[in-house]
């Protein structure tokens, strides 16, 4: 997804002194991060983020510092002013082997982004955090990268760097090649392809040409922007309201792929993630198939995604 409305100065209070308690500027994009790393505390107020309530405790404190460093306007603000970088939570672990980087970056659309364990101690990079040498050093405290996996072109303009900063090799689909030229491993047609041990990557064309997903360990989906967990309808999700290829050919994808897809954990670029036993999740990619059948194209619009 991406979003091209520039961003504005943070507002000053009607009375020139700092706005009381958190709260979120008027940078923000609706890009659902901090709403999903705040739940309850922050919320969608048209088309943007606002403060709901002021936390009440220590996890609730925790809960907002963790939307703040993942926001990629840096919309979310606490009442200090500046972020007390002693309070950054990122990389953040999810289970025993995912982690989500955070630092999400405006020229991804404030995507997410994650880390992988594998076994032996390396670890891969699905999609990127923005680019900071410190946060590069901070990852590789973890073990080494091996691989940085681009899920497509939207989340691609940090993958060279931080490759290269890892020694790693980067991935990308032929579809989206001219987000990565350079890219070190390219993707072609719509088979499977093991990238590593336990992880598969399967192309699906369709939210761009060149969208791949990839299932780690029959357990994890890292779906990109081709599907996600939402919680308004409390099920997966097309954004089919924000398809740059072709939602018809999105749906083309799922059919001829979602009965190879056997995962509990979905953990897209935008929108909620979402765990539940496997068969419960097989279930819900089947239904998601089946509705994509009878999308059709639409104009782009932002407004309309159902986060």
């Amino acid at each position: 997804m991406s979003d091209t409305r520039p961003a504005r100065p943070v507002p000053p209070a009607e009375d020139g002194a700092r706005a009381p308690g958190w709260y979120v500027d008027d940078r923000c994009t609706d890009c659902d991060v901090a709403r999903q790393l705040a739940p309850g505390l922050i919320g969608r107020a048209g088309r943007t983020s606002r403060v709901l309530r002021q936390p009440r405790d220590a996890a609730e404190e925790q809960a907002l510092h963790r939307a703040a460093f993942a926001c990629h306007t840096r919309s979310v603000r606490p009442p200090s002013g500046p972020l007390d970088p002693a309070a950054d939570p990122y990389p953040l672990a999810l289970d025993e082997t995912v982690l989500l980087c955070g630092h999400n970056s405006s020229r991804t659309a404030g995507a997410n982004s994650y880390l992988l364990r594998r076994p032996g101690g390396g670890l891969m990079m699905i999609d990127t955090p923005r680019w900071s040498a410190s946060l590069a050093t901070r990852y590789e405290r973890l073990g080494p990268v091996t691989d940085v996996l681009l899920t497509h072109q939207d989340h691609a303009a940090h993958g060279r760097t931080y490759a290269d900063r890892f020694g790693a090799r980067l991935w990308i689909h032929e579809g989206d090649i001219e987000a990565a030229p350079d890219a070190d491993r390219v993707l072609r047609g719509t088979e499977p392809v093991e990238v590593g041990e336990g992880v598969v990557a399967h192309p699906l064309p369709g939210h761009t040409k060149g969208s791949v997903l990839y299932v780690a360990d029959e357990r994890y989906c890292f779906s990109g922007d081709s599907f996600y967990w939402s919680r308004t309808t409390g099920d997966l999700e097309i954004a089919e309201s924000v398809t740059w290829y072709s939602v018809t050919e999105l749906a083309a994808s799922l059919a001829r792929t979602a009965d190879r897809l056997r995962f509990g954990r979905v953990l897209p670029g935008h929108g909620g993630g979402k765990e539940l036993p496997p068969d419960r999740m097989a279930d819900r990619l089947r239904l998601l198939t089946e509705r994509a059948q009878r999308m059709r194209p639409r104009p782009v619009d932002f407004t309309a995604v159902r986060w």
